[in-house]
């Protein structure tokens, strides 16, 4: 996962998600413009536009979960492993044809050797020989702009959202194959596993009014988690705090800097949650009589930003939060601070680190209070958060190829084909002990995140040597989602007009100025009334048109 020592939106973007014929006739998009003209590609592809686009669902799900999905949550499963022979098949023959695929995807870690005897054996399982052109996740956004630009793009492109910017935006609706007449209503028949993607995940792979994107779904729960260590919680006594006011009070009694430690990191991601900030672009408006408002516009998201400002004020933020020394997560874990936000994988990620060097450790997800102790407000997920793009200039042998690669990866958990792509083959980079698949050493080596990013399964939450992180997680995720709104537009591709696609990029810094101090909530103040002046009014009657075109209002 992308290594960041301040929270940033494009980190926990990463997280939250790495751990899925077009109809003729009128045209697709819902586009809009201010004054003349205006981009064909700008704006969104209307639902019912959509309904002739998207594939036909089917569900498929050969091991029914321990936990059942509800409110929204993933559904849990915890239950011991099968071995791999007894596990049912989703794809029962090979599909690919003996082509050669080039994939180009981002990877945190170290890239197995090309010729792995994991990827020999998934290729040959698939019956497709991929090329894996893997590049550091960190800094993929760099070399991403400077192959799309470029005459060389692989077979497959993998984009995460973090990475649609500017001209990576652009260069999808040009570079990338419309898959409609190979995937919309029931051709997808032909690939069962993606035919089982959820419909919503499928309607955010819609890219310039054509079906572009294979999904990588998220879950729609999956948000910023308040962690806290509940082992040392229960040690203390202290009760987990139920209103803004609350955790204040907590943190300065939980605060010792002679002892080293803290109560809390940054929480500025929390703290929108708290006070039910609208989410970011392009799901940050909100109709407030005949028009619509700004998420920066709204008292709540000053108010959050004054609630974190008063916790570093009051010295109960680890000192290295302010400076972006240091690692927040380690501090964590080595108990300098009890509380953090962070995304979904952390919640078995520091379990499964700690659990043979520290056995009582034990995190916890904080229920979200509504700042004043009521309900809080919340917004569900993006359904999808990473796509895999085939080159526009494919043969047809070759999208089928890719295709063929994309069902395999979607296979669901407790199939055959999800084994060997999360662990290997059984003997070689896995072992079986008492239901718990464990990686053995060439297992680390060479099975990393690659056939993943193709295509994804719905998520789920599957751990079977920690089956308490599933129980405790899905818990989290029930409670939270009844708390659940969409924000207008959900779920659905807007392309911004480029002239004013920029002109908000400033406010995460300046948040972050403002929270440690540095700049007064009066400077957040007057660069709203900036952004207003540089195109935030009239960006505003463009999406009011936009919204009223395409008939949306919020859940």
């Amino acid at each position: 996962m992308p290594q960041s020592h301040r929270p940033s939106r494009r980190t926990f973007l990463a997280q939250a998600a790495v751990a899925a014929a077009a109809a003729g006739g009128a045209p697709l998009l819902s586009a809009c413009s201010s004054g003349g003209g205006g981009n064909r590609n700008e704006g969104t592809t209307t639902r019912k536009d959509a309904e002739r686009i998207l594939p036909a669902y089917t569900a498929s799900r050969p091991v029914e979960p321990d936990i059942p999905g509800r409110n929204g949550s993933r559904p849990g499963f915890t239950g011991k492993a099968r071995p791999y022979a007894d596990l049912p098949a989703s794809v029962p023959e090979k599909t690919g044809r003996g082509g050669r695929v080039t994939v180009m995807s981002p990877l945190w870690g170290t890239p197995p050797e090309k010729d792995c005897a994991y990827y020999r054996a998934v290729d040959e399982a698939i019956g497709v020989h991929v090329d894996w052109e893997t590049q550091d996740g960190n800094t993929y956004g760099e070399k991403l702009g400077a192959v799309l630009a470029s005459s060389g793009i692989p077979d497959v492109v993998v984009i995460p959202s973090w990475e649609m910017q500017g001209r990576i935006r652009s260069a999808i609706d040009s570079r990338f194959a419309d898959l409609g007449r190979y995937l919309s209503g029931e051709k997808v028949r032909k690939y069962p596993n993606l035919a089982a993607i959820p419909t919503a995940a499928w309607q955010m792979s819609i890219f310039g009014g054509k079906l572009r994107g294979l999904p990588i779904p998220s879950g729609a729960v999956d948000i910023i988690i308040p962690y806290y260590r509940q082992d040392v919680f229960e040690a203390k006594g202290w009760e987990v705090p139920t209103s803004a006011r609350e955790f204040l009070d907590l943190a300065r009694e939980i605060t010792a800097p002679r002892a080293r430690v803290w109560a809390c990191e940054d929480m500025k991601w929390t703290a929108f949650n708290v006070f039910g900030v609208l989410p970011e672009k392009p799901y940050c408006w909100e109709r407030q009589g005949d028009g619509l408002v700004h998420r920066i516009e709204k008292d709540n998201y000053l108010e959050a930003l004054e609630w974190t400002r008063k916790l570093y004020a009051a010295g109960v933020v680890h000192p290295d939060a302010r400076t972006g020394r240091g690692d927040a997560g380690t501090r964590f874990t080595a108990g300098q601070s009890l509380i953090m936000n962070d995304g979904n994988a952390k919640w078995y990620g520091w379990t499964y680190e700690q659990s043979e060097q520290n056995p009582d450790f034990r995190v916890q997800g904080m229920d979200i209070f509504g700042h004043d102790g009521g309900d809080p407000r919340l917004y569900f997920a993006n359904p999808a958060g990473i796509w895999a793009f085939i080159n526009e200039k494919a043969s047809e042998e070759t999208v089928e190829e890719c295709l063929a690669i994309a069902n395999f990866a979607a296979a669901p958990y407790g199939t055959k084909e999800n084994r060997l792509v999360r662990y290997g083959v059984e003997g070689t980079h896995h072992t079986l002990e008492d239901g718990v698949p464990t990686k053995t050493e060439q297992g680390v080596a060479e099975v990393q995140d690659t056939y993943f990013f193709v295509a994804g399964a719905e998520a789920v939450a599957a751990f079977p040597d920690h089956p308490q992180v599933v129980e405790d997680w899905c818990a989290w995720q029930q409670r939270m989602g009844a708390f659940m709104k969409k924000p207008l537009l959900y779920g659905m591709q807007v392309r911004e007009p480029n002239r004013w696609a920029n002109i908000g990029d400033q406010f995460e810094d300046l948040e972050d100025d403002v929270v440690r101090g540095r700049r007064k909530v009066s400077d957040m103040q007057r660069a709203v009334e900036d952004w207003r002046r540089a195109g935030g009014d009239r960006l505003r009657d463009w999406y009011r048109k936009l919204i009223d075109e395409v008939g949306e209002s919020a859940a």
